[in-house]
């Protein structure tokens, strides 16, 4: 191949989207690729409506792209709707359409490029080689957390682009593992590539820390939880076991949360902030952007994560990158993310987030020990050898022969063994 490898990814974030720890990966992938060398071209594929997010982060090898929002033909939709009327008889589900893994309408072959990425759980059938990015199987795992649309429109996305697509990549290999057996797919066909602290490329004022205690009116010492309020991010046992701390030790533990407040649960949260009279000890701020969130980690006093699944977790990444001690949960992946360098506790167990709760906050020596923990596990994650792996499965989905440090970085298990 003579002319610069090109490489189409879709960073089109509906707008109103809540995307969650999905955009702060994506966003910090394209910023890396962005600063690598060599002759690839990145075409960052945007919603027209929905670019402000994804435009700081274009390096010099990137350029935007709108995707034009083209109407569906009247003979797809007439057809969709007899299916989604099919549909709503046979389960009772309200639902529009049933659900299809839509084909290319030509746009993304016309880019030409010569592979294309799906970070996120979106996928179209187009004739180029893709790369895919499940992330997690969380719907099947939990499916109480979903209304059967959902689980219906992620089997229905989720087998098909995995058998489609020419890589499949995950973050760790618990997920590795797990999507094998629910796809019966190839380990070969699986790669692993970690992902880093996601809020690595907003950028960070020297008086930050200072304009975010002012803007929030932080307090002096808190615990941070930067998440969505989905159910399986796990508020509600968190708010409990900060309770039955102040009623059973007399131990107040500030809390700050961020993170959208995501409905119908966020209306759940709130009401258990009032019943267990926790509204002057927890606040949650909402969304905010990554230079406060940056700042707002440097301010706390320790981070916790009760998440009940993750395939990989951000805070925890974000949570090092800023020198602060972390405490999260055993379950899923984390336990290899995190290695030596968090307090572990069991998140289904309030007694148990309650006692990370009082360790993380009483023992200055333990969080000095988790710090530099930290510090060294950090070491093994940085963006630029994971821009370094994506680029490499770029260049193999596009038939390349590779070179042998691109192979030796592929062939690198990162959460199972320490780099030097």
């Amino acid at each position: 191949m003579t002319d610069p490898l090109r490489i189409a990814i879709n960073c089109e974030l509906t707008p109103g989207l809540q995307a969650g720890g999905t955009q702060s990966v994506v966003s910090g992938l394209v910023h890396a690729l962005g600063q690598l060398g060599g002759p690839e071209e990145y075409l960052l594929i945007c919603h027209p409506e929905n670019r402000a997010w994804i435009e700081p982060l274009a390096g010099p090898n990137t350029r935007l792209v709108n995707r034009p929002q083209n109407p569906r033909p009247a003979w797809r939709r007439a057809a969709q709707r007899w299916a989604g009327r099919a549909f709503r008889l046979i389960t009772g589900e309200k639902m529009r359409e049933w659900p299809e893994v839509t084909r290319s309408d030509g746009f993304y072959e016309s880019l030409g490029a010569q592979v294309i990425h799906w970070p996120w759980q979106r996928f179209h059938v187009t004739a180029l080689p893709s790369v895919f990015n499940p992330h997690d199987l969380l719907h099947l795992h939990h499916p109480q957390f979903f209304v059967p649309r959902q689980i219906i429109e992620r089997e229905a996305l989720y087998p098909v682009a995995c058998r489609i697509a020419h890589t499949v990549v995950v973050a760790s290999e618990w997920m590795r593992d797990d999507i094998a057996a629910r796809y019966a797919l190839p380990a070969s066909k699986i790669q692993i590539i970690p992902w880093a602290p996601p809020t690595v490329a907003a950028a960070l004022a020297t008086d930050a820390v200072s304009a975010a205690r002012a803007k929030f009116n932080l307090p002096e010492n808190f615990a941070l939880y930067p998440a969505v309020t989905w159910e399986h991010k796990n508020h509600l046992r968190l708010l409990a076991a900060l309770a039955h701390l102040r009623d059973a030790r007399n131990i107040t533990v500030p809390l700050i949360c961020t993170g959208h407040k995501y409905e119908p649960q966020w209306t759940k949260v709130e009401a258990e902030l009032r019943r267990l009279e926790l509204t002057n000890s927890v606040r949650f701020l909402g969304a905010v952007s990554f230079s406060e969130l940056r700042a707002i980690y440097r301010s706390a006093q320790f981070v916790i994560v009760p998440t009940l699944f993750e395939a990989a977790s951000g805070p925890v990444w974000e949570s090092w990158q800023e020198n602060i001690p972390v405490a999260c949960s055993t379950v899923t992946s984390l336990p290899q993310q995190a290695a030596d360098a968090a307090h572990l506790f069991d998140p289904y167990s309030v007694p148990a987030i309650a006692h990370a709760l009082e360790k993380m906050s009483t023992d200055a020596s333990y969080r000095g020990h988790l710090k530099a923990n930290g510090q060294r596990r950090l070491a093994d994650f940085p963006w630029e050898r994971t821009a370094r792996a994506y680029r490499a499965t770029y260049r193999k989905a596009a038939g390349l022969q590779l070179a042998a440090d691109d192979a030796a970085l592929l062939a690198w298990d990162w959460m199972k063994e320490r780099r030097a």
